[in-house]
């Protein structure tokens, strides 16, 4: 079992940079691929991108390719999405996720979730 908790969501404008958190206690952190996903209203969920269990790649959506930046640091069980050059259309809740498979991008790969932050980003 792995409980995973995000944070560092909130209000941003657009144009600034927001990093969120996510923080997994319970089973070997290091042994999951780590995903971000994100849903605004109305929408469904988007694969925002994910880090293999070294941090070795990462690899991203198209949406925010050149923009976000996914980093981990297995020593104190946490992910982390950098978001950079945020854009209203960035305005979701958030979710981390954890996919015991060496690379993941659909939500049914997925064995864990986090319960989401939200971020709104204004003009």
């Amino acid at each position: 079992q792995v409980q995973l908790v995000e944070s560092g969501g909130g209000l941003v404008q657009a144009g600034g940079s927001q990093r969120l958190s996510c923080a997994a206690s319970g089973r070997a952190f290091s042994n999951y691929f780590m995903g971000w996903f994100r849903q605004a209203p109305g929408k469904e969920r988007e694969f925002v991108g994910g880090i293999t269990w070294s941090g070795a790649s990462a690899y991203y959506g198209d949406s925010v390719k050149g923009r976000f930046t996914i980093s981990r640091d297995n020593a104190k069980n946490t992910v982390y999405l950098q978001m950079d050059s945020l854009i209203l259309e960035d305005t979701a809740v958030y979710f981390c996720a954890a996919a015991a498979k060496w690379f993941a991008n659909v939500q049914y790969e997925y064995d864990y979730w986090g319960q989401g932050t939200q971020v709104t980003v204004s003009s």
